[in-house]
């Protein structure tokens, strides 16, 4: 017979709510994943950017790799292009309303990589 104080009930009791934890952390990676959307929406979260100023201050990311990932996050509708009907022609991409939702992880993200850092450069 097994007591409610079994470690193996326990564990099981947990396991749906462990599958469905897991499971939402891999639909956000799904969306994020990758070298650069995050950098992308963490320019982004300084606001409105035209392409060519993401590509200087997204250090090493080419055209076509900036070009499609933009293309990903907008079919997520995380960000939002916009194009001017201006001479040249001016597209500029920011953050939709949804894609402000991920300020508080991103926000954590810089704030874990800054301690991180320090801890890590502090060893040295």
């Amino acid at each position: 017979m097994i007591s409610e104080a079994s470690p193996t009930l326990a564990h099981n009791s947990k396991q749906p709510e462990c599958r469905s934890h897991l499971q939402s952390i891999q639909d956000t990676l799904d969306i994020v994943n990758g070298k650069w959307k995050i950098a992308i929406i963490g320019a982004l979260s300084f606001g409105r950017r035209r392409f060519m100023e993401l590509q200087r201050e997204i250090d090493g990311i080419g055209a076509k790799m900036l070009s499609k990932e933009l293309q990903e996050l907008e079919m997520n509708e995380l960000v939002l292009r916009t194009v001017h009907d201006t001479r040249p022609v001016t597209v500029v991409y920011e953050l939709t309303e949804y894609g402000e939702t991920l300020q508080p992880i991103i926000k954590e993200m810089a704030s874990w990589g800054t301690q991180h850092r320090k801890r890590i450069m502090s060893k040295e």
